[in-house]
């Protein structure tokens, strides 16, 4: 797939989460598979736009690499908003009642956990985030030549 490249702004989510829609099915993930990488990939789009971005007084783009290979789905989403690695927020405590717990930080956790793979990079001026799903596994056919 081309690599999807929107403004860095919240009208940007909805074309995001379909085309994360698109490569799910592309890459025939299952319904809950698909539904945890969209409410990952979404949240951290929410995060670069509102706090790279807006917060920070800066502006710019969110490009989505995708690939596809023969058991994973790769999406990438790359920005060039302030450094932030997701995976340095720490876990909520979620053993804690609803009304104790502090604002923040569940959903980078859902955008970590409900991928199979999760990594960051900063390269030169960009951040990557980088989601992994494992594509189902598609049963060998039997060629015997026999009929």
């Amino acid at each position: 797939m081309e690599p999807l490249i929107v403004p860095g702004t919240l009208d940007s989510l909805e074309i995001i989460g379909q085309h994360v829609m698109q490569a799910s099915a592309q890459a025939g993930l299952e319904k809950k598979a698909a539904y945890n990488l969209r409410l990952g990939v979404d949240e951290i789009a929410t995060n670069i736009i509102l706090y790279g971005y807006e917060q920070a007084g800066m502006s710019g783009d969110v490009t989505i690499y995708t690939k596809i290979t023969d058991r994973e789905l790769t999406l990438t989403l790359e920005d060039s908003a302030r450094a932030y690695d997701p995976s340095n927020t720490p876990e909520p405590d979620l053993t804690l009642p609803l009304e104790e717990r502090p604002i923040g930080g569940l959903g980078v956790y859902l955008a970590m956990t409900g991928a199979d793979d999760f990594k960051y990079e900063r390269v030169g001026n960009h951040n990557r985030n980088i989601f992994v799903m494992k594509r189902p596994a598609v049963p060998a056919t039997s060629n015997t030549g026999h009929e």
